[in-house]
């Protein structure tokens, strides 16, 4: 609620100030391609309903089978759930323009959806993170694993995945929706996010996109760099280990994960930290369309169809 009214206190203070208060923003999404309309629109809802089938179903099994009570899973079952809320916050208003083929957004609405994307993808960051730890506990520290990784440990990782960076990305929002927006309310765009606002934004916006660099090396870069530490670690370890079959195993409990990684961050670190010269509309859609709906579609296939615990699990509660 104090957000909403610091939003609203900011653009009453711009119109005041002779400068354009938008009232609303137009996301162009795909209306360069109106012959494609009933395609996409396919497309995103199979997408959509896959995405909440295939992570509901993760979320399922790691609840009531009891194979699968450990933490890796619990964590699992977790990230799913954040994979659904987080396409929850374009997908459906994606469907809907196209259906209706209105395409505004309230002031207000861009800049809840920016802060819930920012707010969720710090938190997918984090989680990811968490979920490096674990396998890096599991792997290099195996008989001491049931005691760090206990469920108090567990519970404290998962708050904080979600809570951290909370206010500093509710602040990066609205430092966004201060700035005065002149001229054109067209956001060339599928949904509301940081490189089309600042384009159309007025002024000097490199303090912003300082901001905007800073977030994404904090919250972003942090938890991969501990990714990517973790799993060095992992990887010196199984190549100690004496067993071939040993050595698959212990690469195979780790390959979704990391697959999932390769696809979240790629794509995230392309969109965000590449140089603005470099940047257009068109590749900003492809690469957003890639990491919020491409990566959640198949991040339930990537860990059902690698992970032997997984599939049994999916018999036995179909078969139930």
């Amino acid at each position: 609620m104090y957000y909403i009214l610091m939003i609203e206190k900011q653009r009453r203070k711009m119109a005041e100030g002779n400068l354009t208060s938008m009232l609303e923003f137009i996301l162009l999404g795909f209306s360069d391609l109106p012959n494609l309309r009933e395609f996409l629109f396919a497309i995103f809802l199979v997408s959509y309903m896959s995405i909440l089938i295939g992570n509901g179903l993760i979320i399922l099994i790691t609840k009531v089978d009891a194979g699968l009570q450990t933490p890796m899973y619990f964590f699992l079952g977790n990230f799913s759930f954040l994979e659904i809320c987080y396409t929850s916050v374009t997908l459906p208003r994606m469907l809907t323009n196209l259906w209706t083929k209105k395409r505004n957004i309230s002031f207000l609405g861009c800049s809840l959806q920016l802060c819930f994307l920012l707010i969720l993808g710090n938190s997918e960051c984090f989680l990811l993170g968490a979920m490096a730890y674990d396998r890096y506990v599991a792997i290099c520290k195996p008989l001491y694993y049931p005691v760090i990784m206990n469920q108090k440990m567990c519970l404290q990782l998962l708050i904080g995945s979600w809570i951290t960076g909370i206010p500093v990305q509710i602040a990066l929002t609205y430092q966004i929706f201060s700035l005065p927006f002149c001229g054109s309310n067209k956001l060339n765009h599928i949904f509301c996010d940081i490189p089309p606002l600042l384009r159309l934004a007025c002024g000097d916006t490199s303090k912003n996109e300082f901001s905007v660099y800073a977030d994404a090396v904090l919250f972003a870069m942090v938890p991969f760099l501990l990714i990517v530490g973790s799993y060095v670690k992992i990887i010196v370890t199984i190549l100690k280990l004496p067993s071939g079959t040993g050595r698959y195993k212990a690469f195979s409990t780790c390959s979704s994960h990391l697959i999932v990684v390769g696809l979240f961050y790629g794509s995230g670190i392309i969109t965000y930290l590449r140089p603005k010269s470099s940047s257009s509309a068109g590749t900003d859609k492809v690469f957003s369309l890639f990491y919020s709906i491409v990566t959640p579609v198949f991040n339930p296939l990537i860990y059902s169809l690698r992970n032997k615990d997984v599939i049994a699990a999916l018999r036995n509660l179909l078969t139930k």
